[in-house]
């Protein structure tokens, strides 16, 4: 009951109808990029299609947004083209399947959340290199070239382009500007008809009746699709081809998940409902699992398809389920009808999709930062167009750990401070404190920021570097210190360890429980001593006055604490103080 919990709630048969009209017209827009997609990832338009089926009925039915849509997607194109080139189609499905593991692993694990520590400059740079490659791989296609070999880099796909221009031919380039031209108006006509289904029905007419034979075709490039469920196959796995594809199995887990993902927040925000990101990864991957024993390449989800799902009034996962029965429907009717479809029609509908999801404006906003961001953002974009995905995340997750880490070290602040006694509750204050207003025995610091290993450093050498003479006490005021790591605990061990052999009393005030929990397992906290912890710096001044030698301090003439005119004249017994409520 729990797993249908918020997602078939009060259904009814008027939410049914209306689960039927959006799945119906998703449908009607995947059954051509469905074709489009598995033709551009080097496969038979066929596993497109049974990849819509199986993978985009499982992915509703068990994921973890009521809306998504799921299938084979532009994103993948790439690197299934590569894995098809290198491995072969049949590895192909094991990569598949091996990622739909790891995504199950993924979600079960509960690592859904971690998606989201992703950069945005990160995943707009691959997203825009993706786009490009799925654009270029199209340019033959739409010239109609000829005598074209498919490479696994995009340097060597141009390069071929390039050499074979003079095979290009008027009538596809005509067919292909047609289908272009439909894909666009259509829209503005008739917005509720999908602009791809109008181009490729049309071009494949005009084909038809002035072109035929004269124009590549699905049917004479891949011959005739079967219009028959998928046969059940199992492939051929063996722990050598398991060593083989684990990278490539990697690269399809890691880019389905962040997809998926993605597009299942992008359903949040058009709906106002929340997804489960661990159940996602989990239906994902049982998708995933599944498609390849019946030909299908690997899915995930898709965000323009879930947008128009929700756009046109889908109220449940049943609209997923209706656009994978309709896809199956249209195979079993249509498919003798599809080897009619010229190849350059199909080209534009690429282009088209990836001109969308190339995240133009955010890419352009991103650059004129010209900040760090922009770095991240342009080496993930280079490195995914010239070499690789998995390298292109590598480095740019890489560069923006680094350019975090400094950021972040920015932000430390260590202050010498002082109590401040022109105002009426001395609160301590930085300003005060000066070459002829100090104290030689009582030094006090405010640490402001996380220490980690960026900062770590920073902080030992301010603390370190300033304590000349070195004064009995040292208090460090560490409110405003929200974590430390295993580094900035090192480099406070330093701190603790110099200023203890140099004979002098530590004190620490104001930190955090959880960071006060860290320190007590390090064996930090015994170091300093469990009694020179205090929660507000009053008290620990009013301890510290206990601890110095008072007759060091007689003839002081820097007067940095009230009570030090007293001692100047050897009355300490007299001294009483109250900065508890005072100073914070």
């Amino acid at each position: 009951m729990g797993f249908w919990s918020g997602r078939f709630e009060g259904y009814s048969f008027n939410h049914f109808k209306k689960d039927v009209l959006s799945g119906t017209i998703v449908g009607i827009v995947a059954v051509p990029l469905a074709m489009s997609f598995a033709i551009a990832s080097g496969v038979k338009p066929e596993y497109g299609i049974y990849t819509a089926i199986i993978a985009g009925i499982l992915i509703s039915l068990l994921g973890g947004s009521k809306y998504q849509i799921g299938g084979p997607t532009g994103a993948f194109v790439p690197i299934l083209l590569g894995i098809v080139l290198v491995y072969g189609y049949e590895n192909l499905l094991i990569a598949g399947l091996m990622a739909g593991i790891m995504l199950v692993l993924m979600g079960v694990f509960k690592l859904g959340s971690l998606i989201k520590f992703i950069p945005r400059p990160v995943t707009v740079g691959f997203t825009a290199g993706i786009a490009v490659i799925i654009f270029t791989g199209q340019i033959g296609s739409f010239l109609g070239l000829t005598d074209l070999e498919q490479h696994e880099y995009f340097l060597a796909n141009v390069k071929e382009i390039a050499t074979h221009l003079d095979t290009f031919q008027l009538k596809s380039i005509f067919i292909a500007g047609l289908s272009l031209a439909l894909i666009l108006v259509t829209p503005k006509v008739a917005p509720k008809i999908p602009g791809a289904l109008v181009g490729i029905i049309v071009t494949a007419v005009v084909t038809a009746l002035f072109f035929n034979g004269q124009v590549a075709t699905i049917g004479s490039t891949y011959g005739a699709i079967p219009n028959t469920l998928p046969e059940f196959h199992i492939p051929e796995i063996t722990w050598d081809r398991i060593y083989v594809l684990l990278g490539p199995a990697f690269v399809i887990a890691m880019l389905g998940g962040i997809e998926s993902l993605l597009s299942a927040v992008v359903a949040d925000g058009m709906t106002n409902s929340k997804h489960n990101s661990n159940r996602e990864l989990i239906g994902q991957g049982i998708a995933n699992i599944v498609t390849p024993f019946f030909g299908g390449i690997p899915a995930t989800g898709a965000i323009a398809r879930t947008a128009t799902n929700i756009r046109s009034g889908a109220t449940s996962p049943m609209s997923g389920v209706i656009h994978g029965v309709f896809v199956l429907l249209t195979l079993l009717v249509l498919a003798p009808y599809a080897v009619h479809i010229p190849l350059a029609s199909l080209a534009p509908v690429l282009m088209v999709v990836a001109w969308n999801m190339s995240e133009r404006h955010h890419f352009a906003h991103i650059l004129k930062l010209k900040s760090g961001d922009s770095l991240v953002l342009v080496t993930t974009f280079l490195l995914t167009v010239l070499t690789s995905l998995t390298l292109a995340v590598e480095i740019g997750l890489g560069i923006a750990i680094v350019l975090f880490a400094k950021r972040m070290s920015d932000i430390l602040v260590v202050t010498k401070v002082l109590p401040d006694h022109n105002t009426k509750q001395g609160k301590v204050v930085p300003h005060v404190v000066t070459d002829t207003h100090d104290c030689p025995q009582i030094s006090i610091y405010t640490i402001e920021g996380p220490l980690f290993f960026g900062a770590a450093q920073t902080f030992e050498r301010s603390i370190l570097s300033s304590l000349h003479p070195k004064p009995q006490v040292l208090i460090l005021r560490m409110r405003k210190v929200p974590f430390i790591d295993t580094t900035g605990e090192e480099y406070f061990r330093n701190v603790v360890r110099s200023f203890q052999a140099a004979g002098g009393t530590l004190f620490v005030t104001g930190v955090h429980p959880t960071l006060k929990a860290i320190l007590d397992a390090n064996g930090l906290a015994k170091k300093i001593g469990k009694d020179h912890f205090f929660y507000n710096t009053g008290e620990a001044i009013e301890e510290a006055i206990r601890h110095i030698h008072y007759e060091q301090c007689l003839g002081c003439k820097h007067f940095a604490f009230r009570e030090c005119t007293k001692l100047s004249i050897g009355e300490p017994s007299e001294i009483k103080i109250n900065y508890v409520e005072a100073i914070n």
